[in-house]
């Protein structure tokens, strides 16, 4: 099980999180990464733990002004990123092409999806994992695997009949140990949260939880 973790724009320490993942890691054999703004990629990067952007743009070097170019974010560290939150939706054609710029800079992928039909289709494009994320959960608390088991399920099904080298990742109010655990027991291979680990008072206890998810 791989946990990603999105900081999103939160006002939260991302050095205090990143240190956090990287002990759980050693600690706890688990795989984290930790998705920063931009301008900590750097330096949480220098933690030794697995770095993501939140975004990159499908764009080639140029005069791109505003636009995130793949390489840039991978030349200050970051080893993957996420495509297509909710938060920053992309059209499919978009979406390809962000991938397909994205793998050109040697970043993994992770695209969110909203149900099992949008992550089939954007199976056929070739992303390294699919985070199931229904929009209405984000944020909520309340895991995807117990709103609605079943679409985590559907996910995993709809993609590995596509293409069975992309994983599934159970996103939307994974926030517990006991939410990792049930997104393994659902099929995924990973989680994707924000808040709640950047909104919390206490962030090395909640990586700390999270973690003894896939060891207990």
């Amino acid at each position: 099980m791989f946990i990603l973790i999105n900081l999103k724009a939160y006002d939260c320490d991302p050095i205090e999180i990143a240190a956090a993942a990287a002990n759980a890691e050693t600690s706890q054999n688990v795989n984290l990464a930790v998705a920063p703004q931009l301008p900590s990629l750097d330096s949480v990067s220098d933690y030794n733990i697995e770095t993501w952007s939140q975004h990159i743009d499908p764009i080639d070097y140029g005069s791109h002004t505003g636009s995130v170019l793949p390489e840039s974010v991978a030349a200050a560290g970051a080893t993957g990123t996420l495509i297509n939150h909710s938060e920053e939706r992309l059209k499919l054609a978009d979406i390809d092409a962000a991938i397909q710029s994205a793998t050109r800079a040697g970043l993994s992928t992770v695209v969110c999806a909203n149900n099992p039909n949008q992550a089939a289709a954007v199976a056929h494009l070739g992303p390294d994992a699919i985070a199931i994320e229904p929009p209405e959960l984000i944020g909520s608390g309340t895991p995807v695997s117990k709103a609605d088991p079943n679409i985590v399920e559907d996910a995993v099904a709809a993609v590995t009949a596509v293409d069975e080298s992309v994983d599934v990742y159970c996103g939307a109010g994974i926030s517990s140990g006991e939410d990792v655990a049930a997104a393994d027991r659902l099929g995924a291979d990973g989680v994707l949260l924000a808040s709640g680990v950047a909104k919390s008072d206490s962030p090395r206890s909640v990586i700390e939880d999270l973690a003894s998810g896939i060891t207990s």
